[in-house]
C-alpha cells in the first residue's frame, strides 16, 4: 500500500516521479483484479441460477405429478406402497375437509338461529306497535266523528303469525293526493 506522503518530503525530482508510477501500476493492478474477479463472479452467479432453476424445474416437476396422483391420474407407475401413502393422505385430507366444513356449517346454524330470535323480537316489537294502533284506533271510534278507515274483513294471522298489511283500507280521501300511504314492511 502506499502511504501518504507530503511532496516536500521527497528528495528530488525522481522520487517524485517514482512515486506516481508505482501508484498508478497499483491502481491498474487492482483494477484489472477487480475485472477479472467481476468476471468470475458474474459466471459464478450464472451457475448458481442455473442450479437454482434446475432446482426449482424439478420441484415444479414433482408438484405436477404430485397433483395429478392427487386427482387419481397418471397412477400406473406407482406401487403399492406408493398408493396405501396416497391413500392415506386423501383420507387425511377428506378429514380435514369435512372439519372445516362442519365448522362452517356450526358457525352457520349458530348465526341463523340469532337471526330467527332477531326477527321474532322485532316481529313481537311490531305486534305490540300494531295492537298499540289498534288501541288508539278503537278510541277514535269512540270519540265522534271517528274513524276514517273501516276495517274490509277480518284477516286471520297467516301460519307464520304475521299481520296482513293490507287489512285496512281508507273510507275516505283527503284533499292532497300526494300523500303515500303508510306500509308496514
Amino acid at each position: 500500500m502506499a502511504h501518504r506522503l507530503l511532496l516536500g518530503q521527497y528528495n528530488s525530482e525522481k522520487e517524485k516521479q517514482h512515486y506516481v508510477v508505482k501508484t498508478t501500476i497499483e491502481r491498474y493492478k487492482k483494477a484489472s483484479a477487480d475485472s477479472s474477479n467481476a468476471g468470475s463472479v458474474s459466471e459464478a452467479n450464472a451457475q448458481f441460477y442455473q442450479q437454482e432453476a434446475n432446482k426449482l424445474r424439478q420441484q415444479i416437476g414433482n408438484l405436477q405429478n404430485s397433483n395429478r396422483h392427487m386427482m387419481g391420474e397418471a397412477l400406473s407407475n406407482l406401487n403399492v406402497k406408493d398408493l396405501k401413502n396416497l391413500e392415506t393422505r386423501l383420507e387425511k385430507g377428506i378429514s380435514r375437509i369435512r372439519s372445516k366444513k362442519n365448522e362452517l356449517l356450526f358457525a352457520e346454524v349458530e348465526y341463523m338461529q340469532k337471526r330467527e330470535i332477531d326477527l321474532h323480537n322485532n316481529n313481537q316489537l311490531l305486534r305490540a306497535k300494531i295492537a298499540e294502533n289498534e288501541r288508539g284506533q278503537q278510541n277514535m271510534n269512540l270519540m265522534p266523528g271517528g274513524s276514517s278507515y273501516d276495517i274490509i274483513q277480518s284477516q286471520p294471522f297467516d301460519p307464520r303469525n304475521f299481520f296482513q298489511v293490507n287489512a285496512l283500507q281508507p273510507t275516505n280521501h283527503y284533499a292532497r293526493q300526494d300523500q303515500m300511504a303508510l306500509q308496514l314492511v
